[in-house]
């Protein structure tokens, strides 16, 4: 039985690709589409527009497949180009509203996380206002630091750390709420 690295296979279907092999861009796509289409999907509640960015972002991956260096991790270099696709769409489907105030930050928690379902999750961030929901997003879960993040939508530190407190505040309310009504159809 012959063992074949996985870095070496990946590297030369990435080399394939770059050189424009419909074969290997489909293996690539095939391996990372899942993944990318749930980051699409944090951005964008329609699973049919996230679908479509996905697809844009694929494009602008095998379009330029010849820049990636290799430094770091491939699965990430498509995530940051699927992560901008979305801000993109986002811009240009309606201009982002962000407020620029001042709040004293803390970091609360909510209990009993535990029983709650990543639909659940997932719909109450669905439903966070725009601004909140894309500042929340590229910091809780693509890793941003806030000085990327305001870098990235041209806005300052201190409201990219505003609207990540608004949105957790929010989120907090929201799965309060739903939890009361949960607990009183009991």
């Amino acid at each position: 039985m012959k063992i074949i690295q996985l870095h070496n296979k990946q590297s030369t279907l990435i080399k394939k690709a770059s050189e424009q092999n419909r074969e290997a861009q489909q293996v690539l796509f095939d391996q990372f589409s899942p993944k990318m289409l749930g980051v699409c999907r944090q951005y964008v509640k329609d699973i049919h527009h996230a679908e479509d960015l996905m697809l844009q972002g694929f494009l602008k991956v095998f379009n330029n497949l010849k820049k990636f260096k290799g430094d770091g991790s491939f699965e990430g270099w498509i995530r940051r180009i699927m992560v901008n696709t979305c801000i993109s769409y986002l811009r240009k489907k309606n201009p982002i509203q962000l407020t620029d105030e001042d709040y004293v930050f803390n970091d609360a928690s909510i209990d009993n996380i535990e029983n709650t379902s990543v639909e659940d999750i997932q719909k109450l961030i669905d439903q966070l206002p725009d601004g909140y929901k894309l500042v929340f997003n590229m910091y809780a879960i693509e890793g941003y630091k806030h000085s990327e993040i305001a870098n990235k939508l041209n806005i300052s530190e201190g409201t990219s750390k505003s609207q990540l407190f608004k949105a957790r505040k929010w989120l907090q309310e929201s799965y309060i709420k739903v939890n009361e009504v949960k607990n009183a159809d009991k």
